[in-house]
């Protein structure tokens, strides 16, 4: 059985769509017929993009952890396509490797600035956007934010604030814009397959996405403030 998704008419952000998930995120809502704005710190000509964008898709190079950045490029989302349905905060990385006592001090402020506040500024200035469409929100959270670990409990944090902040986003809009988030375990990206032994076990970045297109789809009208586990077989 293939589920089908018709994001027609729909304009969907994403943030961090150059990276391995934001790209597969960004090619799953245009396939779906959605109209996209790509946004990255990084430009979408870098040798590290992985973002091809289609006909429907616009790219908007933005610094996601600068309000004024973040404000400014989704009035430009407004003013090029006229509304907002779907924003994906998908913008993340990972540090990680020392146990607390060794980490250096600048790694908080860089976790909690990537994974935590471009969701929150995206999402803060997107919102009234998304309540004239009754749109969603989908955030990317991680396994591991679930329970504490060696080495990576910055990350870990971070993360874990993402998911808390997705339920409060949900129980504040009620009725109007649905909010989830997406657990991933460990995604089969490039940079992951250098850092670690690959695994049969990873998850693709293009399942995670069609889970994303679920959470915003009609099909998940009754679901808001999830934590939505795809661990694949991990």
């Amino acid at each position: 059985m293939h589920a089908e998704f018709d994001f027609t008419d729909r304009v969907a952000l994403v943030t961090g769509a150059c990276g391995a998930l934001g790209s597969a995120v960004a090619e799953a809502f245009a396939d779906a017929g959605a109209t996209v704005a790509a946004c990255d710190v990084i430009d979408v000509d870098d040798e590290d993009s992985l973002l091809d964008p289609g006909e429907d898709t616009t790219f908007h190079r933005a610094d996601f952890t600068d309000e004024a950045e973040v404000e400014a490029t989704i009035e430009d989302v407004i003013d090029r396509h006229g509304r907002l349905d779907c924003l994906l905060n998908v913008a993340g990385t990972w540090r990680g490797g020392d146990p607390v006592g060794e980490t250096d001090g600048d790694q908080f402020g860089m976790l909690f600035d990537v994974n935590l506040k471009t969701a929150f500024l995206a999402t803060k200035h997107a919102l009234p956007h998304l309540r004239e469409t009754e749109g969603s929100m989908v955030a990317v959270s991680a396994r591991s934010g679930l329970e504490g670990g060696e080495g990576d409990a910055l990350y870990r944090a971070s993360k874990a604030g993402v998911r808390i902040f997705t339920e409060s986003v949900a129980e504040e809009n009620l009725g109007t814009v649905r909010a989830n988030c997406v657990m991933p375990s460990v995604l089969d990206t490039p940079t992951n397959r250098e850092m670690m032994e690959y695994s049969d076990e990873w998850v693709k970045p293009a399942e995670v996405a069609r889970v994303m297109l679920f959470l915003c789809s009609d099909a998940a009208t009754p679901t808001s403030g999830a934590a939505v586990p795809v661990y694949g077989e991990a």
